[in-house]
């Protein structure tokens, strides 16, 4: 199987998720920027907000490998389709909170839905042959940061109209969404009509990776999820830093995020193909690593708004070499029978992280000082950097051809 019209199939599934994906994430950048903003009136402290914030990762981290492995056995669509629909009805709970608990409830809601973001990562290495699944993955992230840049901005100005209508308006782009995936999103993973295997516990991959930390899938889980941890704890204070140190509003944070987007969308788009291309993935990886650190040191040290725009596009640019290549070597390294359920175990890992970065971040915030989150941040990456210099360049553990 192969030639002209199977890659234009493959590429034309492709485009579709990264539509679906886009949307998705457009409803959600919607709202996050403006969660610390809406407790704030509520009278929470950053603490409180740290637990807020860490609700979409506790769900997100029971979900994720369930996700993975039931988009295994029964297909990656319906898994989506039932994420997104969840992701709605999240966002409706935001749109009416009165009280800190409803923001809380619906970003467990919304974390439940967001389990499937490995389902997503499986239906591109289920379509994608191996060499090219950076460059496609880095695609898919320029498609959900081209939601993280636009979302905020979106969210800021129907924050004029009311503090419902931005989860109003982010509710009707996920019915929209699963309207659109269910008639235009095929399934990528072909069925067993036979019995089923035997399968290993859905936590069994999860424990392996803590017993066995040496093997090829399991270290770079661990880079990908510590890359997380310090990617989380400076997202979670993001707002709250830029806030208390330069007047930042919720009528203004969108615009923040729009800078941070455009440089995030020219990475993943059109530059980590050439830049994998030219140095592989084990050195995108690591240079990531490298601009990320420099990242989180500036944001304490710039001293002005004019400064910080020097800073920021550093981590923008850090994660779209780190991640996409990371997941891409992490993809090579699996059993194809096991994608789904090893890219959901991935992101247990990183929900992991996303339920402590905050909890701790916010804490750093309100006891120590508005620069500790990162360089709390930083020290992780440090060690982030010395793990990636013992990753070598991944094998392929399946044929290089693609299974349509």
């Amino acid at each position: 199987m192969g030639g002209p019209d199977a890659a234009r199939d493959q590429f034309r599934r492709l485009i579709v998720l990264i539509a679906v994906a886009f949307v998705d994430m457009v409803g959600f950048a919607m709202v996050f920027p403006l969660i610390p903003f809406y407790a704030l009136k509520l009278h929470a402290s950053p603490q409180v907000i740290g637990l807020v914030i860490a609700a979409f990762s506790g769900a997100q981290l029971i979900s994720a490998p369930i996700w993975g492995r039931v988009s295994d056995r029964y297909g990656r669509r319906p898994a989506l389709l039932i994420g997104l629909s969840a992701s709605g009805i999240a966002f409706l709970v935001f749109g009416f909170a009165n009280s800190v608990w409803l923001l809380f409830l619906s970003r467990f809601a919304q974390g439940a839905g967001g389990g499937t973001t490995g389902v997503t990562q499986a239906y591109v290495a289920d379509t994608v042959p191996p060499a090219d699944r950076a460059r496609s993955l880095g695609w898919l992230s320029a498609g959900t940061n081209l939601g993280t840049m636009l979302g905020p901005v979106i969210g800021s100005f129907a924050s004029a109209w009311g503090q419902a209508t931005p989860g109003i308006l982010a509710a009707s782009l996920c019915l929209i969404n699963v309207i659109f995936a269910w008639k235009w999103l095929p399934e990528s993973k072909k069925l067993s009509t036979g019995a089923a295997p035997q399968r290993k516990p859905v936590w069994h991959s999860v424990w392996s990776v803590i017993r066995h930390p040496n093997g090829a899938v399991q270290q770079l889980t661990l880079i990908y999820a510590a890359a997380m941890l310090a990617n989380a704890a400076m997202t979670s204070v993001l707002a709250l830093y830029l806030c208390a140190e330069f007047g930042v509003t919720e009528r203004t944070i969108g615009y923040v995020f729009l800078y941070v987007g455009i440089f995030s969308v020219a990475m993943r788009s059109a530059l980590i193909g050439p830049v994998v291309d030219r140095i592989g993935e084990t050195w995108s990886m690591r240079a990531g690593t490298a601009a990320l650190i420099f990242g989180l040191l500036g944001y304490p040290l710039a001293r002005n708004l004019w400064m910080l725009a020097l800073v920021i596009p550093l981590v923008p640019i850090g994660a779209a070499l780190l991640f996409p290549a990371t997941t891409a070597m992490m993809s090579r390294a699996s059993d194809k029978s096991e994608l789904g359920t090893t890219m959901g175990t991935a992101q247990t890992f990183a929900g992991i992280s996303r339920v402590i970065a905050p909890l701790f971040s916010t804490m750093f915030f309100q006891r120590i000082g508005h620069s500790a989150p990162f360089f709390f941040a930083a020290s992780i990456l440090g060690l982030v950097s010395l793990m990636s210099f013992r990753i070598r360049t991944v094998p392929a553990a399946e044929p290089a051809h693609v299974v349509d």
